[in-house]
């Protein structure tokens, strides 16, 4: 939606369709788009949220040019409409595809219809866009003010975080990742192993968003007074240093001696930690996104047709975490085929912080792990209360 907004064409109709600029209008901008495009401009120095933010703002723009509409002509009543569109976009061929570069023909802006959370979010965003453009003097007035249940539907606090890999089932992936190869294994397979094993073992162990993973260079592992520290630019451009716990360092020997380095990095060193297949280029996030996608759907499989070992939680009910003992896909490998063909990279976020949390680490350090500027947020992962909650509940009975 031009190069400087949303970084794609968008149609005629929108692009053309100048807004009648009122007296009071603060910005330099002729048309929606360009008046989104001076909005995402304050996000500039965070390129994740500038990502985010660009994908929610596009998609109204899209469905606001289907519906014949403009920024300053949605009302209360077409918020509905736009709701339900994201639930269920329609016609799904003209709005859902896999992930493509967004030049191209192909291109969608959905993957697949979002969840009640993530519709949430988007609300949120656009809320935030809305009072932008209010100020900016762009629009007369936000229609999402006038929501009923305003707090109820646009406030972005949830009770817990429930979009992880439970251990049980974490702990059956990551055996599965590293099941060893066949010795007639060719090198691109030897190479596609050991670097899908540092993907996953670098999301788990140090909770990074993905756009971190793939601006990650080798350097940024310095080690000081005898312990490794990975310096990271996060979210807002924030930088931390983390602490690297040492099987990250044994997985990052490991990837560096397939590519013909030395197992451990000296701190100059700027190259890519995460390479395409000649092992020098840096892999993008779409890149990214789409080999953990990937791994998630054939492990998916391999639990369909039976591998199913250690996948649940034996103590937990059968509904939910049945492990079936012979080589026949049951109903609770179904169940755990479909968590993991639901999860998203930023799954692994959530499951490397919640799984931290219950094993016993403090909240501040918790915290500073997964750079969250409020407690509140961090809090969102401990799910030891819960947990005894259930026990004692379990007690009451009718017998």
């Amino acid at each position: 939606m031009g190069e400087v907004a949303l970084q794609r064409e968008v149609p005629v109709s929108l692009e053309g369709r100048a807004a009648v600029l009122a007296d009071g209008v603060r910005i330099s901008a002729h048309s929606d788009v360009e008046a989104v495009a001076a909005w995402l401009e304050e996000y500039r120095d965070s390129v994740q949220t500038f990502r985010a933010y660009r994908k929610e703002a596009e998609r109204l723009l899209l469905w606001l040019d289907s519906q014949g509409l403009t920024l300053g002509s949605l009302r209360r009543d077409g918020l509905d409409d736009f709701e339900a569109f994201l639930a269920d976009p329609r016609p799904a061929a003209h709005w859902i595809g896999p992930p493509r570069p967004r030049h191209a023909d192909d291109w969608r802006p959905f993957r697949r219809p979002l969840s009640a959370a993530s519709r949430r979010q988007s609300l949120v965003i656009l809320q935030g866009l809305y009072s932008w453009l209010v100020e900016a003097g762009w629009v007369d007035h936000n229609p999402f003010r006038l929501m009923r249940g305003k707090r109820r539907r646009l406030d972005n606090r949830q009770e817990g975080i429930e979009r992880y890999l439970e251990r049980p089932l974490w702990d059956w992936f990551w055996g599965w990742l590293n099941q060893p190869l066949a010795q007639t294994a060719s090198p691109r397979e030897r190479f596609e192993w050991q670097r899908r094993r540092m993907i996953f073992g670098f999301a788990y162990l140090l909770a990074p968003r993905i756009g971190e993973m793939a601006a990650a260079r080798m350097g940024d592992f310095q080690r000081r007074e005898g312990r490794w520290w990975w310096r990271v630019v996060g979210k807002g451009s924030k930088l931390a240093t983390i602490p690297v716990p040492p099987d990250m360092m044994a997985l990052l020997g490991d990837w560096r001696e397939q590519l013909g380095l030395d197992r451990f990095p000296e701190s100059d060193d700027d190259s890519p930690v995460l390479r395409g297949l000649d092992g020098k280029r840096g892999l993008g996030d779409n890149q990214l996104y789409r080999l953990i996608k990937k791994a998630f759907d054939t492990a998916a499989v391999r639990l369909e047709d039976g591998d199913s070992r250690d996948a649940g939680d034996q103590s937990a009910s059968a509904e939910q975490h049945a492990v079936p003992s012979g080589d026949q896909p049951d109903v609770g490998n179904a169940v755990l085929a479909r968590t993991l063909r639901a999860a998203t990279p930023h799954w692994l976020r959530h499951t490397a912080i919640t799984h931290q949390a219950q094993g016993g680490v403090e909240l501040r350090y918790l915290a500073r792990s997964a750079r969250h500027s409020r407690l509140d947020t961090t809090a969102r992962y401990l799910h030891a209360e819960a947990e005894e909650w259930q026990q004692q509940m379990s007690g009451h009975g009718l017998d």
